[in-house]
């Protein structure tokens, strides 16, 4: 597999974090209550920061060969 092409699957892997954290956030606040909508929001939240920062390192390694 080539470099680029496995930049490409990280990528993917750093947006389905970030939609899948919009979509944890939005359930924790609006359908659960108590620990559980806790516990939801705590791994909605770690699931941002890591495909922020996926997206931030494949982004700034700039372009490859």
């Amino acid at each position: 597999m080539s470099e680029p092409l496995l930049r490409m699957y990280i990528s993917f892997v750093g947006i389905i974090l970030l939609f899948a954290s919009v979509g944890l956030i939005l359930l924790a606040r609006h359908k659960l209550k108590g620990f559980l909508s806790v516990i939801t929001g705590i791994i909605a939240y770690l699931f941002m920061l890591v495909g922020g920062f996926i997206i931030i390192f494949i982004t700034l390694s700039g372009p490859t060969e």
